[in-house]
């Protein structure tokens, strides 16, 4: 994260990258879904972008009855919902997909009622409102 926020992207990727094949796709899926949630950060492609956002939330869908997640994980990933959304709804602005960003947008909504209401979840809502002004602006718009 240090690299990514000084602004050396390739190698943050590269150090993600290393740490993702690591996991293998039997980790620890709160593991996975952060990981893939930063490294979508470190792209520079917007499809790349969207392609980790989606291993993200899929990441963090992977829990379940023959999967479970360490104690405590179910919460955590819960509680990633709305940004996950709100990534993958900011995503499909940038690839101009109007539609698909709108629905993204409304499961952020949705997801985001049952966060706290402090510093995180009333960031996430403010972001979710901003992303929804750009919205308004493209062609179609309600």
């Amino acid at each position: 994260m240090m690299l990514l926020h000084g602004g050396d992207r390739e190698e943050a990727r590269n150090r993600f990258g290393q740490i993702w094949d690591q996991l293998g796709p039997d980790g620890d899926p709160l593991h996975r879904c952060t990981l893939a949630h930063y490294m979508a950060d470190a792209q520079d492609d917007p499809d790349a972008e969207l392609a980790w956002d989606l291993r993200a939330l899929s990441a963090a869908e992977g829990v379940d009855d023959d999967r479970p997640a360490r104690p405590g994980s179910v919460a955590a990933l819960r509680a990633l919902y709305p940004s996950l959304h709100l990534n993958l709804a900011a995503d499909y602005v940038k690839l101009a997909r109007p539609d698909a960003a709108r629905d993204h947008l409304d499961r952020a909504r949705t997801a985001a009622r049952a966060l706290d209401d402090d510093g995180y979840g009333n960031g996430v809502r403010a972001a979710i409102e901003r992303l929804e002004l750009r919205l308004r602006g493209f062609p179609g718009a309600v």
